[in-house]
């Protein structure tokens, strides 16, 4: 009788452990996995006690709590890096998983809006919850399954218009030095360019340029239709890429939607010095310019996101590229970027400080798909434009000095009297805008040559 006592005891005993382990089960998850902070160096954060993949995010649980994305392993330990400052941060501080999956949910309502790299909202203002689901660095899109670049599309700026006519899913680099005019050639574009909407990525920019940016070069008409995302100068390199992650899933968004989107990225340049911050910190040994071998496999995966879709919606995308010392031949990401995009504006800082703005070298300058989107008569006055324009820029030194003498050459006399009309051309206010078919009449009109109909 004791013993059969002593069993039902135990059963019972059994049955309540089992029902707590149950519960105990029930409530766990694999968030809730813990590690250790156990070495950090630099902006580098070492830890190890969990099973963690590149591009989860973690919370390292110091005061104040701040977040961490996975960049790397090395000898057994998890290495990531900071979402914000590391203040408080110390050997033995606990992290807990956040996230596992790489992907941000998005909301078309966000239109008019200026959000950081987290999504949160910079302009004081709640933001509407995102309903759509986007993975951050975005799916491959089928090459043979993308249509063709095949219409121009009218970006409002005279000289860019005529002579590097810029197509619908086309994707172009302005290749400018410090103080030319890029902030505000961009900001012409996007407030004035004949598209759906606008997504801009403000990457490392200086904290007062954010403001101006906004208010003198977009202006009201341009932000009611953009979303931007901005990353400052002092953030960490982590952030920076994300902006630029966030900003580009954004456009794929509306992409996907049929709509016709402008991605506009400023600047190109300063993704990549985030992208080796992040590469020498995990020990990757640097390469050209001390950026890292995984700069220059990253870009085009980023570059190719834009383009035309599967569908009728497009990305067309203008990124800024900084060039050390306005000296292209010599910076190999410059050398690099202008192999992977459709095209390129380089800025002049001659003109410049001569007083022409927008300071587009209509030389150097180069659509590749121009040849497919305009008609045969324009592409000729287009290539006689830059004939005479390159002849007399290559003369201009003797010129000047009177060492040229009229009549020696027919060519360049021609070049000479047209020098100022074609001058004339080149310039425009930052309020004008001319569109593709004005902006072909003036092309016709600075070469004396008027066609019966321009297309």
């Amino acid at each position: 009788m004791r013993v059969g006592m002593e069993d039902a005891l135990f059963d019972g005993w059994l049955a309540q452990a089992g029902e707590s382990m149950d519960r105990l089960l029930s409530g766990w998850s694999p968030d809730q996995e813990g590690g250790l902070v156990v070495q950090g160096v630099g902006l580098m954060i070492e830890a190890k006690g969990m099973n963690l993949g590149v591009g989860e995010i973690c919370t390292l649980l110091s005061d104040p709590p701040i977040d961490a994305e996975v960049v790397g392993f090395r000898e057994g330990r998890t290495l990531l890096m900071p979402l914000g400052d590391l203040e408080g941060v110390r050997p033995g501080t606990r992290l807990m998983r956040k996230s596992r999956i790489t992907s941000v949910f998005l909301s078309p309502e966000w239109l008019g809006r200026v959000i950081d790299p987290l999504g949160r909202p910079l302009d004081g203002s709640p933001l509407p919850e995102g309903t759509v689901e986007m993975p951050l660095r975005g799916r491959p899109i089928n090459p043979l399954k993308r249509q063709r670049i095949d219409r121009p599309l009218d970006l409002s700026v005279r000289s860019i218009n005529a002579l590097a006519t810029v197509g619908i899913g086309q994707k172009i680099g302005v290749f400018a030095g410090p103080g030319v005019g890029k902030s505000t050639l961009i900001g012409m574009m996007a407030r004035n360019a004949a598209v759906d909407v606008n997504v801009i990525a403000l990457v490392g920019e200086r904290g007062r340029e954010v403001r101006e940016f906004l208010e003198r070069d977009l202006g009201p008409e341009g932000l009611s239709r953009s979303v931007l995302v901005v990353a400052t100068g002092e953030q960490p390199p982590l952030l920076k890429t994300r902006a630029t992650l966030l900003a580009m899933a954004i456009a794929e968004m509306f992409r996907d939607m049929g709509r016709q989107v402008l991605f506009v990225m400023d600047s190109l340049t300063r993704y990549a010095g985030a992208l080796r911050e992040i590469g020498l910190a995990t020990g990757e040994p640097p390469s050209a310019r001390g950026y890292t071998p995984s700069v220059f496999a990253q870009l085009p995966r980023l570059v190719e996101r834009a383009g035309c879709g599967e569908g009728a919606g497009s990305i067309t995308g203008i990124f800024t590229v900084l060039v050390e010392g306005d000296d292209i031949p010599s910076d190999p990401l410059s050398e690099a970027l202008t192999a992977i995009l459709d095209g390129h504006v380089h800025l002049s800082r001659s003109l410049a400080q001569e007083g022409i703005f927008p300071a587009v070298d209509p030389v150097d300058s180069l659509s590749r798909v121009m040849v497919d989107i305009v008609p045969e008569e324009i592409q000729t006055l287009s290539r006689e434009w830059r004939r005479l324009y390159g002849l007399y820029r290559r003369s201009e030194d003797l010129i000047r000095i009177g060492a040229y003498v009229a009549g020696t050459d027919p060519l360049l006399d021609r070049a000479v009297g047209l020098h100022e009309a074609m001058t004339d051309f080149l310039r425009q206010s930052r309020e004008e805008r001319v569109s593709l078919d004005r902006a072909f009449e003036d092309l016709a009109l600075s070469l004396e040559e008027v066609p019966e109909e321009i297309p």
